[in-house]
């Protein structure tokens, strides 16, 4: 899993390599009738991001193809795009008209790629041709994915709140008496970091350059303008738009966070260190406490690994737009991917074979239903594709993870904005140049690299010559009108 900090989309990514569970019939079922399936066979092609194709692929084609023939008459064509060619694939995607049928889409681009016409407005065909999977989904989750009332994909029903925790080695904790527990502040993180680098030496924080970004995520509503500073903060029933940086709560934490880089406990390269699955006896990351075990241990070499929540669950347009999946415009088949959709969301032994890989070669089912790893290597990003609800859950752990992320969505605080779809057309130049100014100094602000105080006023100072306050007024315009 990619770890450390991010959306909802990072973290879920690399637990495509190493985790799951599930609570669906194996046999599954859909909305559409058998006989049709025996008429004509579509083949639908389906781009994601991942880890590349998969070294399987052909063998895993002979297994689910011959299935979903006969369940809804498709075949599918996946194309796998790695992380680091990601950007410029979509951007060659989307401008070029190339063809596909479904591709994964996310908050950075899902508005844009509405409004500049790649995706299909899916608002009436929903019922007729996924009706489990409309059912299955909450309803302020559609709402999220609503652009001018019109639904243009289907969001991704996972850990689609926002929940981060402090991640631990445990026996690194025990051996300094730290209560891992009652470390739910950057007070008591600091006290206790500290005394484990002077026992250990070393940093014992590692950060990447993202950096704890998460204080912002948890605390305002950016109102999926693809800029974190500016935003609703969480509980604003005046729903007023600020800039998230000023906040003196969070430059306090951050303070913190310069205090630690400084002393050595965070490591030096943060402000340009990647996520990276390799041992640190203490991170941040998004996702829920069971994720210790089934995850965040194993893929970091945390052979006693506790993760505890830091600040509250929260949900919004934003965390709900972690994963969507969008159909062309000039799809020719929609009816088809939207029954491609419904399967693999309700269907476990489709959503097996799409989060573990091929059944004999990546995974086998155990006498008593559970899946058994062969190998943690399979291509696929688990979160790209449905709903985790229905994989099957692992041998190696005796709980059912996807429970607590259940849960946890259950109970998250709403946004006061959940279901608001800020309208960017006449503000996306400053929003492109006022992204570029955040994106200039966010890894060192977020990483204590750099004096935090100092640094936001060189950012608000920059941001206002970019255009902020004119996204500000745009956006409190807008909100103003729906009240």
């Amino acid at each position: 899993m990619k770890k450390k900090q991010f959306l909802a989309l990072a973290l879920s990514a690399v637990m495509a390599g190493g985790m799951l569970a599930g609570c669906g019939s194996s046999n599954g079922s859909t909305s559409s009738s058998k006989s049709d399936a025996k008429d004509e066979v579509v083949t639908l092609k389906w781009i994601q991001v991942g880890n590349g194709m998969p070294k399987d692929y052909d063998e895993w084609l002979e297994q689910i193809n011959p299935y979903l023939e006969e369940k809804i008459g498709v075949n599918v064509d996946m194309e796998i795009v790695p992380w680091g060619d990601w950007d410029n694939r979509r951007s060659v995607i989307t401008n070029s008209g190339e063809y596909f049928d479904i591709l994964f889409t996310d908050q950075n681009r899902y508005s844009s790629e509405v409004n500049t016409g790649a995706l299909m407005d899916i608002t009436d065909l929903l019922k007729d041709n996924a009706s489990e999977l409309y059912d299955m989904i909450p309803e302020d989750y559609w709402k999220a994915v609503e652009v001018n009332e019109k639904i243009y994909g289907v969001p991704t029903y996972k850990d689609s709140s926002l929940s981060e925790y402090f991640v631990w080695d445990q026996d690194i904790a025990d051996k300094y008496n730290i209560d891992v527990n009652s470390v739910t502040d950057f007070n008591t993180l600091y006290d206790a970091l500290k005394t484990v680098k002077e026992g250990e030496g070393g940093s014992p924080y590692f950060m990447s350059k993202n950096g704890a970004n998460f204080l912002l995520n948890l605390n305002y509503d950016d109102l999926s303008s693809g800029l974190p500073a500016i935003g609703v903060k969480y509980g604003d029933d005046t729903k007023t738009v600020v800039n998230p940086l000023d906040d003196e709560e969070i430059l306090s934490n951050l303070d913190i966070v310069r205090k630690m880089y400084q002393e050595g406990i965070i490591n030096g390269d943060a402000p340009t260190a990647d996520d990276s699955s390799k041992y640190a006896m203490f991170f941040a990351a998004q996702g829920w406490s069971g994720a210790a075990k089934t995850t965040w241990g194993p893929n970091n070499g945390i052979a006693n690994c506790s993760a505890v929540q830091y600040g509250n669950t929260v949900v919004s347009n934003t965390t709900v737009r972690g994963s969507i999946n969008g159909i062309y415009s000039g799809c020719k088949h929609p009816d088809k991917a939207l029954q491609l959709l419904n399967l693999v969301n309700t269907d476990s032994k489709v959503r097996d074979w799409f989060y573990y890989g091929a059944e004999g070669k990546d995974f086998e089912y155990t006498d008593d239903n559970k899946v058994h790893r062969l190998t943690t290597d399979w291509g696929m990003a688990g979160y790209t594709q449905g709903t985790f609800f229905n994989v099957t859950q692992t041998d190696d752990v005796d709980f059912n993870q996807w429970d607590e992320v259940e849960e946890l969505n259950e109970k998250a605080t709403p946004s006061e904005m959940l279901g608001f779809n800020l309208d960017t057309s006449n503000i996306e130049t400053e929003l492109a140049n006022c992204r570029a100014v955040y994106e200039k100094y966010y890894s060192e602000l977020f990483t204590g690299a750099q004096d935090p105080r100092e640094l936001v006023k060189t950012i608000d100072a920059e941001l206002e010559t970019a255009g902020w306050e004119t996204i500000r007024e745009e956006a409190q315009k807008q909100i103003d009108a729906q009240k």
